[in-house]
This record gives C-alpha cells, sequence and structure tokens, in this order.
C-alpha cells in the first residue's frame, strides 16, 4: 500500500469518530446544500415561466431524482463501498481496478436513461398525468435533461470513486462549482437575461446539460493526473465479473431503493395531480424544500460510507457500527429540527415561489403534514448509506419496501372514499414516519460480518 493511501486508511479506521464524521460530512453538507438550492432557484424562475412550466417541472423531477439517486446515491455508495473496504484491507491495487469497472457502469447506465427518456418521456409524463401545456413544458425540460444522462452519471460514478477514498473536499468543491453554473447559464437561458436569447424549460435544462459535462471532465482529468491516492488507469485492467459483483452486490441492491422512492413519488403525485394543476404546483414546491433538506442527510449518510466501508475492511465491525448510528441520529436530529420549524411556519416558504391562493393553499398543507417527518427520512436515508459500507444493504431497501407499500394501499383506499387533498399529504408524512423506524429496526437485526475483498489480480 502506498504511503498516502495506507496514512488515510489507518487514520479512518483509528480517528474518534463524532469529530471525523463532522469533518467529512461539512463540504458534503455545502456542497449538496448548494445542488439542492439549485432546484429551489430554478423553480422561482421557472414560476416566472407560468403554471404551466411549474407543473411541468413537477412531472419531470420525480424522474430527475430518480437518476441522482441511483448515480450518487445506489451505485454511487456500491462504488465507494467496494473502494473503501479494499483499502481498508490493504489492497490499492483492487481498489484502482475497482474504478475502472465503476467508470463503465457509470457510462453504460447514463447511456440507458438517454434512449429511455428521449424515447419514452412523453408516454411515461402522461400515465403521471400530464396533460396539454403542462405535458408540452415537461418534454421542453426533459428532453435537453436527459440528453445529457452519460455526463451526470460519470459526474457521479467519478465522485464516488473519490469519496471511497475518504476525501470529501474534491468532489464537494466541484459540485459547489457545477452548481453555480447550473444556475447562472440556466437561469440566463430560461429568462433570456442579458445577451441571451428566451429558450423557456429547454434553456433552464442546459443549464444542467453543460455543468454536469463540465464537471465529469473535471473529476476524469483529476482522476488522470495521479494526485490522489488512486489513479484512474485503464491500461492493463481487465474487466471481469468478479469485480463489476462487488459493486452491483451492493450497488444494484441498493438502487431498489430510489425506484421504490421515485416510483412512491409517482403515486404520490398522480394522487395530487386529480386535484388540479394548482394543487401538482403546490405539491412541486412543498417537495422541494424536502430536496433542499435531504441533502444534509445525504451529506452525512455518504461520509458514512468510508467509515463503514475500512472499518468492515480492516475487520471493527463494532466502530463500523458505531459510525452508522452515530451519522444517523446526527442527520435525523438537523433535518427533524428543520422540518418541525418550517412546519410550525410554513408561510413564508411558500410566497417565495407563488401568489397564487390556490398553489400557496396547497403548499402550505403539504408542509404542515409532512414537515414534522422530516427526520425520520433523514434517518432511513443516513442508515441506508451506512449499510452500503457493510455490504449488507438490504434491510434498509426493504424498509422502503414497507414505505411504498403504505403510499399504494393508503392511496387506493383514499381514491375510493373520495377523500380531501389533506389525507394525501397526511399519507406522505405516515410514510416517512414508517420509512425510518424500519430502517432502525433493520440495522438492529442485521448482522454485519467482516469482509474479505480477493485481491486484485
Amino acid at each position: 500500500m502506498s504511503a498516502p493511501a495506507s496514512g488515510l486508511r489507518d487514520h479512518l479506521v483509528t480517528a474518534p469518530l463524532l469529530p471525523t464524521l463532522l469533518k467529512m460530512s461539512l463540504p458534503n453538507m455545502i456542497a449538496m446544500l448548494a445542488t439542492a438550492s439549485v432546484a429551489i432557484i430554478e423553480t422561482a424562475y421557472v414560476g416566472v415561466l407560468g403554471t404551466d412550466a411549474l407543473a411541468g417541472m413537477a412531472l419531470v423531477f420525480p424522474m430527475i431524482m430518480l437518476q441522482q439517486m441511483l448515480s450518487a446515491g445506489a451505485m454511487g455508495g456500491g462504488v465507494s463501498s467496494a473502494i473503501s473496504r479494499a483499502l481498508g484491507a490493504g489492497d490499492p491495487a483492487r481498489a484502482r481496478a475497482l474504478a475502472v469497472h465503476a467508470t463503465v457502469i457509470g457510462a453504460g447506465a447514463g447511456t440507458f436513461f438517454a434512449v429511455l427518456f428521449l424515447s419514452f418521456g412523453a408516454g411515461i409524463y402522461a400515465l403521471m398525468g400530464g396533460r396539454g401545456g403542462a405535458l408540452g413544458e415537461a418534454l421542453a425540460y426533459s428532453n435537453v435533461v436527459f440528453l445529457g444522462a452519460p455526463t451526470l452519471w460519470l459526474t457521479n460514478t467519478l465522485a464516488s470513486v473519490i469519496r471511497g477514498l475518504g476525501n470529501m473536499k474534491v468532489p464537494s468543491a466541484t459540485y459547489f462549482a457545477a452548481a453555480a453554473l447550473q444556475i447562472i447559464i440556466g437561469g440566463s437561458l430560461g429568462l433570456g437575461l442579458g445577451p441571451f436569447p428566451r429558450l423557456g424549460m429547454s434553456g433552464v435544462a442546459m443549464g444542467q446539460a453543460i455543468a454536469f459535462l463540465l464537471a465529469a471532465t473535471f473529476f476524469y482529468l483529476v482522476l488522470r493526473s495521479g494526485r490522489l491516492s488512486l489513479r484512474l488507469e485503464f491500461r492493463g485492467v481487465v474487466l471481469n465479473r468478479e469485480m463489476f459483483w462487488d459493486i452491483l452486490k451492493v450497488g444494484a441492491v441498493a438502487c431498489l431503493s430510489p425506484l421504490q422512492t421515485i416510483l412512491t413519488m409517482l403515486i404520490l403525485t398522480r394522487l395530487v395531480a386529480q386535484f388540479g394543476t394548482e394543487a401538482l404546483a403546490g405539491f412541486g414546491i412543498g417537495a422541494r424544500l424536502e430536496f433542499l433538506l435531504i441533502p444534509i442527510a445525504f451529506a452525512i449518510g455518504v461520509a458514512c460510507v468510508p467509515l463503514v466501508g475500512m472499518a468492515i475492511g480492516a475487520g471493527d465491525v463494532a466502530r463500523a457500527r458505531r459510525a452508522a448510528w452515530t451519522g444517523a441520529w446526527l442527520s435525523g436530529g438537523l433535518v427533524g429540527a428543520f422540518g418541525v420549524a418550517v412546519a410550525v411556519g410554513p408561510t413564508g416558504w411558500t410566497r417565495l415561489f407563488s401568489e397564487d391562493p390556490a398553489v400557496l393553499a396547497a403548499t402550505f398543507t403539504y408542509l404542515v403534514w409532512a414537515g414534522p417527518c422530516f427526520g425520520f427520512l433523514a434517518v432511513g436515508l443516513c442508515l441506508y448509506f451506512a449499510s452500503q459500507g457493510s455490504g449488507k444493504v438490504l434491510g434498509p431497501v426493504l424498509a422502503g419496501t414497507f414505505r411504498l407499500g403504505l403510499i399504494l394501499l393508503g392511496g387506493i383506499a383514499l381514491v375510493a372514499l373520495d377523500a380531501p387533498a389533506w389525507t394525501v399529504f397526511a399519507l406522505i408524512g405516515a410514510g416517512m414516519a414508517v420509512y425510518g423506524v424500519a430502517s432502525v429496526v433493520a440495522l438492529l437485526i442485521t448482522p454485519w460480518g467482516r469482509a474479505s475483498p480477493k485481491p486484485a489480480a
């Protein structure tokens, strides 16, 4: 093992957990909040384009979240987990080979998403309840966003490689810069600011496509430069099934969780859509706040992956579990406090995006019912990432299954009873609570054993 890699590994398997977790989480938190703020700012200037544009963005938003959660969270966690376990076991050669396999997975998955949504996007958004002007705006946004899907997947995959080394600063700084670029480019092209043409939703989407193209290029150059403790080197690496499996046994199973999350969002979006465009727009605004707060849990959870993974690789299962619990309570406390605060005083948030009374009423109702349960969602999400580091992610995935089942069965009952809109928002909050509690139970009953990575050829 090289000196830099050995020193990093020794630090992560012996340093005090809470200070180390906070130190690793803070850069992630700043970057993820910057990324989430893009969604908030985009919603603000999409609101200038009209209610149809807001409703169209609400239709595409679950698909964008799906792609982000799969690439950065699920498969990204599998990548970080495999690399950190290899380093924890003292095998940097294997870590380098795993980075190459991860890059292949990211490029292939991004191409798949591009083909899927460019070919079938109209039908997907129509099934979600999109129609008329809202559907047209959704397609204008979606077609450009998913044209850039390969670069988004490569960005998140290469960032996960770097995080697997325990380096949070390089990915965080890059995401922060990409967020700023996305806001500037998307706002300028969407609204026609300065010398730029007003391209509407297509222009807003171009901000994301261009920003992630630049971010992917930067990550690739950094990993190729050899400045980090791992160099991305394709020469001499023979692709093999075992290394793909080491990533996919965590990443592929973990992918079930965001798929369940998005299916849950699709069901909820369809339930809300029956109450009209204003209710759908209000739901979209409320969900943006959730999207702003959840990156706090994401940042802490992502930092847990190398801490847990290297501890597992080094054979210290007790430390790995302590890291998981520390991250869960930290993220749940922070996000829960924000959620309660916004539930108590939601008016200030809702008026940032619309003055339409019907839209404001829908957003208000969503935050009152869902806000107090944001902390449960954060606990579940952090334990999902920590479990990825251990290589035992099935329990948190099944917690998401319980949440999906509640939403599905509850939604069917509400439709049958012709229930009012507030009951849908109450169902959202109940689903978050179930997810958090089930994730805690899953970690309590799941044994974590020592990982035994095979030496690199």
